[in-house]
């Protein structure tokens, strides 16, 4: 039996690309991909949702991880980056040279993919997954179901083993074709739509752009870019503060040795995190924004515990409030045109 290797998102096309395509007798298994940047469910949880629509169809699926690959691709990519910090070209062709090395390993004669053309403007059209395919070394093996009539015919279907006319010929942004397919398919409760990918997302775009200007930054970093808010006290400095409970918990798990952890002795409220280059002076400016993030902000004076993440250690300052305009011009913004008018030394 022929058999292909489909990229499962987790999202309606992905997914009704596979039933496309094994309405046609063909065997199918599937290959998602994850990184620290996916943001597929209210959890980030790109994989939960592709292993539930595999378990639904019935077909078995390998998940892989590629969020070393794809940070590197993020810090420089070579095609560029989409209206925010999303590489998407760069991002295809990571993930199918990988998919290309996995459809050899099991035996697959093709791979087929979701996409649609027109539907994303940097990653979807003709020219870009020519681009694609091409770096990818996977030229004419890779089978496009729902937009397939608007392209030229894949090996697969040159050669027989996949029937064209039983194709789709979808384009553009509506989801209209899609709906009225997955009612064909009786598809009900629709997963997430794909694209899951949080560099899409202007705020956080503009913490990366940050943290790629002052840095090289790591995993970690990039897990710290999602939670809290965000201060920049110089070049080598940051400051995390927390804006409900799960974020303060995400700070004290994520806090490296040389890190501080700060929050108020008095009163509930946000944990903070420093990282960088820390002394008194900028110590003091994190202990001001957290109590300025706190419900003690209304108070002249506010105590604030600082320790490190083993908590053996612990240093208690008192500092007066902080002032607004300076907390506004600390912080990273979706406006990125900021200054560092208020920085110690300055």
């Amino acid at each position: 039996m022929t058999k292909a290797l489909a990229l499962l998102s987790g999202g309606l096309d992905s997914t009704l690309a596979i039933h496309v395509i094994k309405k046609q007798g063909i065997d199918v298994i599937a290959l998602n991909f994850v990184t620290v940047f996916c943001l597929c469910t209210s959890k980030g949880n790109c994989k939960l949702e592709a292993v539930k629509v595999s378990e639904t169809i019935g077909i078995p699926i390998k998940v892989i991880n590629t969020t070393h690959s794809f940070l590197e691709i993020v810090k420089k990519p070579k095609h560029g980056y989409g209206k925010n910090m999303n590489p998407c070209i760069d991002c295809r062709i990571n993930i199918f040279r990988a998919a290309g090395k996995y459809m050899r390993e099991i035996g697959a004669s093709f791979i087929i993919t979701g996409e649609v053309l027109g539907q994303r403007p940097m990653s979807q059209r003709k020219e870009a997954m020519k681009t694609i395919d091409r770096e990818a070394g996977l030229t004419g093996l890779v089978l496009r179901p729902l937009c397939a009539k608007h392209l030229e015919p894949t090996i697969p279907e040159k050669t027989g083993l996949v029937n064209r006319e039983e194709l789709l010929q979808i384009k553009g942004r509506s989801r209209k074709d899609q709906i009225q397919l997955a009612d064909i398919f009786q598809i009900k409760d629709y997963p997430c739509s794909s694209g899951g990918c949080i560099l899409t997302d202007p705020e956080f775009a503009n913490r990366m752009r940050d943290s790629l200007k002052y840095g090289n930054p790591d995993i970690n970093d990039v897990k710290l870019l999602k939670v809290g808010r965000h201060f920049r006290i110089d070049s080598n400095t940051k400051v995390i503060v927390g804006r409900k409970e799960d974020e303060n918990l995400t700070l004290q798990n994520l806090a490296k040795d040389n890190d501080y952890l700060l929050h108020l002795k008095d009163f509930p409220g946000p944990l903070a995190l420093i990282r960088g280059d820390i002394d008194d002076e900028k110590l003091k400016i994190a202990a001001q924004l957290t109590a300025r993030s706190s419900k003690a902000k209304s108070l002249p004076n506010v105590t604030v515990i600082i320790s490190k993440k083993q908590g053996l250690t612990q240093n208690v300052i008192n500092v007066p409030q902080l002032d607004p305009d300076k907390a506004i011009a600390l912080m990273i913004k979706n406006d990125y045109r900021r200054t560092f008018r208020y920085l110690p030394g300055k």
